[in-house]
């Protein structure tokens, strides 16, 4: 999936959207939106009410042209709400077809024995079933969702992530999960499907970004019905108008000066028709976004709780640090010097292809200029780390060295007979209370000193956090350090509390109290120890790369396996509920225009007084009532970029964005509105000699 965002102008985009406006005006898609709805009946009753006209039958007061001109603006409005649903859908529907394109059926070699290789029967990737065992060779398409059982290889995962790199793949661990659609490009993998035909990953994300299966969420659901509401009550309003406004003209002696297609058109302004158009295109466009940041989310819910969420829990290695220590220093002990302790790290690790072997490599060249060695002349063996010795090292003409945990080299220097020394202890119990971690250096069984490695801290996490304080959101770093070296990180990356020696049921018994106090919690993993604390988390993301059980807890994956990726997502979560908001308050403020536009204008013959109210000075009862409607069609197409778009994402407390969305969006639905209609009301006047 591209990673690339859709453009608003995309033609072909457009050209779909407004063919699926037309075929949105089917009265079982009408019915779903109930405030549009209403919109589409009174189209519907006006257009009747044009042709009854021509037939001669009419209640006098308004003429063919105005009631054919108010039908018209009508049936307007209904496709400029459906064409903003629609060109909502067509980013999904766009991402959809990409996804589709690189899904196609291949041949699938499944294993009918998998301890051999060569019990290999081909057949169709689409008829495996969940447990079948296949083999896949590079150069060749992975057939179907699966976990590597043998083998590692390498697998370009271009297709679904949008990402050009590729990425290992292998049995056990974190990086056992492969999805259907991936390509393998080196050696070969045995894989277990663990999805059922038709319900793989890639189908799930077609689902998905095509917003078939997109649900309204509970703030959504609420805001409807309220609109529901407000509207049912405008509409006894209007009707309770028509029955005063013909008692009046009874006491007067008077014909009743109030049209129903006057009526129908206050009806129409009184609804909340902006927000009622552009609700559905907000959820969609939401969902898009998070597609869009390569987050497929498995239901609009998380979405809307991402923007609710107040606890972060993030993982410490690959989200707040970098994820490989690094060496910083060279700390030597006893008489020897910096340079001869680095020139001996740094020979021990030159066969290290660990990021954290290379660091050494690295600052000794920096500090001291070491490079060029030739250990061809020196005879130099290399030993490599094992988890039972916990230490590498070289022997060769220059001595035996050995790097590794405190304890094993202390072991293996008094096992030799040696000294450890106290001084080489402080240095360790020193270098672990600022964070770091110790390696112990040792030559000919005489320790040397201490390499500190460090974990680095990301650039930009600590101002993040910071951020995210002064919205009201706690962070809490996740990390299997000791408490001391996780205290220290902490404070340096400027988190406000951290879990150390995290166990899968310290976790999970974290987030269950957050929630029992009512905060809603975040948490980012990609483990099978995760899952239970995934599951529980009110907004749970699994990485791609993870294994099935943690992509199965979570309620969206990321893509690009990116712990740092949660962040944004609050972030898109809360731009989607300040764009909600804000249409809504700006959807509320503007109707205050229509009223003094259509009320006078309706009720003027009645109450002459009323005429007070048109502080517009629209020309007449006829233009006031086109103007209003005609601004009411057209402001929905000029909200629909920032529908899609979503407002700019501002990182403050919710009273202060509360008093910016009532200032801007607030005041500005207060204003515009007004110069609308006037402008508007210009450039009909002339016009309505013409009908």
């Amino acid at each position: 999936m591209s990673n690339k965002k859709q453009s608003f102008v995309d033609q072909a985009m457009v050209g779909r959207a407004i063919r699926d406006s037309f075929v949105k005006l089917a009265p079982r898609q009408q019915i779903q939106n109930p405030v549009m709805f209403l919109v589409y009946l009174s189209a519907i009753l006006t257009s009747i009410l044009f042709v009854l006209s021509l037939c001669g039958i009419s209640d006098g007061l308004t003429g063919s042209g105005f009631i054919l001109a108010i039908a018209v603006i009508l049936w307007l409005t209904s496709l400029f709400s459906n064409f903003a649903e629609a060109i909502a859908e067509g980013r999904g529907k766009a991402q959809a077809d990409a996804l589709r394109a690189s899904k196609r059926d291949v041949i699938a070699h499944k294993l009918s024995d998998p301890s051999d290789h060569s019990s290999v029967q081909d057949i169709s990737g689409a008829s495996l079933n969940k447990g079948d065992i296949f083999i896949v060779s590079a150069g060749e398409q992975i057939p179907a969702d699966g976990e590597v059982i043998e083998g590692a290889a390498s697998v370009d995962e271009s297709a679904i992530t949008g990402e050009s790199a590729p990425v290992i793949r292998e049995a056990g661990g974190d990086r056992s999960a492969v999805t259907g659609g991936t390509t393998v490009l080196s050696d070969f993998l045995v894989i277990r499907v663990t999805q059922e035909a038709g319900h793989s990953f890639l189908d799930q994300m077609i689902a998905m970004v095509e917003g078939a299966n997109r649900k309204k969420t509970p703030n959504e659901i609420a805001l409807q019905i309220l609109l529901v509401a407000l509207s049912i009550i405008f509409v006894l309003v209007t009707a309770s108008l028509y029955a005063y406004s013909l008692f009046s003209a009874n006491q007067l002696g008077m014909a009743n000066p109030t049209s129903i297609v006057s009526l129908v058109a206050l009806l129409i302004c009184l609804a909340p028709t902006t927000i009622g158009a552009l609700l559905s295109a907000i959820g969609i466009a939401g969902m898009s976004r998070l597609n869009q940041a390569n987050v497929l989310a498995m239901s609009g819910r998380a979405i809307e709780a991402a923007g609710d969420v107040d606890v972060l829990l993030l993982d410490k290695t690959g989200t707040i640090t970098l994820g490989n220590r690094q060496a910083v220093a060279f700390l030597p002990v006893d008489g020897c010097t910096e340079q001869e302790l680095a020139d001996a790290a740094q020979l021990s690790s030159l066969p290290d292809e660990t990021p954290e072997g290379r660091s050494i490599v690295v600052l000794a060249k920096e500090r001291f200029g070491i490079r060029e060695r030739n250990l061809a002349d020196s005879h130099a063996v290399f030993i490599p780390f094992t988890a039972q010795t916990r230490m590498s090292g070289v022997d060769c003409d220059a001595g035996e060295i050995r790097k590794g945990a405190a304890d094993a080299v202390k072991t293996y220097i008094e096992a030799a007979g040696g000294t450890y020394g106290s001084n080489c202890a402080a240095l360790v119990n020193r270098v672990a209370r600022e964070g770091g971690t110790p390696l112990v250096v040792a030559k000919d069984h005489r320790v040397l000193g201490v390499i500190y490695l460090k974990d680095i801290i990301k650039d930009g996490v600590k101002e993040k956090f910071a951020d995210l304080r002064a919205m009201g959101i706690r962070t809490i770093m996740i990390t299997g350090d000791n408490p001391v070296t996780a205290a220290a990180i902490a404070a340096e990356a400027g988190v406000d509390d951290f879990l150390s020696e995290a166990t899968p049921e310290a976790k999970l018994s974290m987030i269950r109290k957050f929630q029992a106090e009512g905060h809603l919690v975040a948490m980012t993993g990609d483990g099978t120890n995760d899952a239970p604390a995934l599951a529980q988390a009110d907004v749970a993301v699994a990485m791609n790369s993870g294994t099935q059980a943690a992509k199965e807890a979570g309620n969206m994956v990321d893509l690009d396996s990116s712990p740092t990726k949660l962040i944004e997502i609050v972030r898109i979560g809360k731009q989607l509920l300040m764009t909600r908001g804000s249409l809504t308050t700006f959807s509320i403020a503007n109707d205050i225009a229509k009223y003094f536009a259509i009320i006078p204008a309706l009720f003027m013959g009645l109450y002459p007084g009323l005429g007070v109210l048109n502080i517009m000075h629209l020309t007449s009862p006829s233009s006031a009532i086109l103007s209003a409607l005609i601004y009411n069609a057209l402001i929905i197409v000029a909200l629909i970029p920032l529908a899609l778009r979503g407002v700019k994402y501002r990182e403050v407390p919710a009273g202060k964005l509360l008093r910016h969305n009532l200032l801007v969006y607030g005041l500005g639905g207060i204003i515009v509105p007004f110069v609308a209609i006037k402008i508007i009301d210009l450039i009909v006047t002339p016009l309505l000699g013409l009908i």
